[in-house]
């Protein structure tokens, strides 16, 4: 299997899994009333939308989002897979080797007292998805926490149902 194709994977996993983790929110208000479950989700579309930003080489906007509503927030946490859906299909395998520099990378090399290396874009891919399925474990953790069952996200789960596609919850 190519790269690229498993890249493709991956991503449409993690759209998923992320419709999944957001149907598990709403149905609590107990859930969708939380602010650290809204961090959690927030943090997770931001950092979505920072790496497309960079892959496009779009200003990066620290912060973006941080003041909408759970609704809204639900809204644009969609609206980047479907946006990153567009941008995959304009990767080739051979453009996964480009390096991509992360605009906030100087700032956390400094925090860390190291210069860091620049990555690829295929390396930057395969992060956002580890990046995104880390951060869906806090946001079910913290579902368990309020009494909510956690969302079966595995890809092995999405692997055994099938690989369908993502039921995002009405807003």
């Amino acid at each position: 299997m190519q790269l690229l194709s498993s890249l493709a994977e991956l991503f449409r996993h993690m759209e998923w899994a992320d419709a999944t983790v957001w149907r598990g929110v709403a149905t609590s208000e107990k859930a969708r009333s939380d602010s650290t479950l809204k961090t959690r989700l927030h943090h997770i579309h931001l950092v979505q939308w920072a790496f497309l930003k960079a892959w496009t080489a779009q200003p990066y906007e620290p912060g973006a989002g941080a003041t909408l509503d759970l609704p809204s927030l639900l809204r644009w946490g969609r609206a980047y897979h479907r946006d990153v859906q567009a941008f995959l299909g304009t990767v080739t395998e051979s453009a996964l080797d480009r390096p991509v520099v992360v605009p906030w990378a100087k700032a956390i090399g400094a925090s860390l007292g190291r210069d860091l290396s620049v990555p690829s874009l295929g390396e930057t891919l395969l992060h956002i998805t580890a990046h995104s399925t880390h951060h869906r474990g806090q946001v079910n953790a913290r579902l368990g926490e309020l009494g909510v069952a956690p969302q079966p996200v595995d890809y092995i789960v999405w692997l055994w149902y099938g690989k369908p596609e993502p039921e995002w919850p009405s807003t």
